[in-house]
């Protein structure tokens, strides 16, 4: 039986680990659900990581266990092996195909944060209210209306070529404090402690950090940017799919960071209007409720008792320390 050529083998091989990888590649479940115009984006990306990872596992590993197959060592052969000190070809192929893939990848990459909006110029619209916390600026002192637009630079995910100098739909400053993440939208006053935004929407998010680095993660979205105490930074997309998606801080950021967690809900339109409507009647009842309530009318006790929970005191606590003081 005539023997069957080395090259064939090879072929046949080269072709089941094609077929192999590409499948595992693009089927596999490792990511959650798409939800935002970037996430497909940032997927196509990994799926090719991922295909290419598969390939290289079986190519090295299908070679271990046919060599450890074919150079057994058989019963009764003592002698040595072959005094092989190098081989030229073999070395170039094995260090020019991972350079060349790098390359590729990089390449590739590259083209992917461009049109996920990375190479956005720096200079954009932030509302007065972001630019305040950055430290030293002049123009921030001049402005009293939070719904004013500036020019402050920034750095992060910002337009995408096709939505490039075209204001965003929806702006909403986000901070990070130690260990919650605080929403609020300078065109209708309101203030959550989650992200409500409308399906389709370009929405822009201007971050910052009140005490240490975070880092607002959307897995849902393949978004992912620092907040850094007083540089503001940006974060712009578009969501695709109504629901609810976790907010993780993804930088180490104390002891309680496993815990600082929230949620963006996206809407429908109809939805988020109605949204915006209930929130804006809440927190103006709220503000007349706090303004119909004269200062002078209450005790020091009463006056502070709504503060015990930002100063870290019970009420007990709070009641015995003015006693003592009157």
């Amino acid at each position: 039986m005539e023997q069957v050529p080395v090259s064939l083998w090879t072929l046949v091989a080269g072709i089941v680990v094609t077929a192999i990888s590409i499948w595992i590649g693009q089927n596999h479940t490792l990511m959650p659900v798409q939800a935002s115009l970037q996430a497909p984006l940032v997927d196509g990306f990994f799926n090719v990581m991922f295909t290419i990872a598969i390939a290289l596992f079986l190519v090295v590993e299908g070679t271990i266990v046919v060599f450890l197959i074919q150079f057994r060592h058989r019963r009764g052969d003592d002698t040595d092996g072959v005094p092989i000190e190098g081989n030229l070809p073999l070395e170039v192929f094995w260090t020019a195909i991972p350079t060349v893939i790098v390359l590729l990848l990089g390449i590739y990459s590259v083209d992917v944060f461009n049109r996920m909006g990375g190479f956005d110029p720096a200079g954009h619209p932030h509302s007065a209210a972001h630019v305040a916390q950055m430290p030293g600026s002049a123009i921030a002192a001049t402005l009293s209306d939070t719904s004013e637009a500036t020019i402050a630079p920034t750095i992060g995910i910002g337009a995408s070529p096709q939505t490039l100098n075209k204001p965003a739909d929806l702006v909403v400053d986000v901070k990070g404090i130690q260990y919650a993440w605080l929403f609020n939208y300078p065109d209708s006053g309101i203030t959550s402690g989650e992200l409500h935004i409308p399906v389709g929407a370009d929405v822009q998010l201007n971050l910052s950090a009140q005490d240490v680095i975070h880092s607002f993660w959307v897995p849902n979205f393949r978004l992912k940017q620092d907040a850094l105490p007083g540089i503001p930074t940006e974060l712009r997309f578009v969501a695709t799919k109504p629901g609810t998606y976790p907010v993780v801080c993804a930088e180490l950021c104390g002891g309680y960071h496993g815990s600082m967690r929230t949620q963006v809900i996206v809407h429908t339109p109809e939805e988020y209007k109605s949204w915006r409507t209930e929130n804006q009647i809440a927190q103006k009842e709220n503000l007349n409720q706090v303004v119909a309530v004269n200062p002078a009318d209450l005790s020091t006790s009463e006056f502070l008792a709504p503060h015990t929970h930002d100063m870290g005191i019970s009420a007990a606590t709070l009641e015995s320390v003015v006693m003592r003081r009157d």
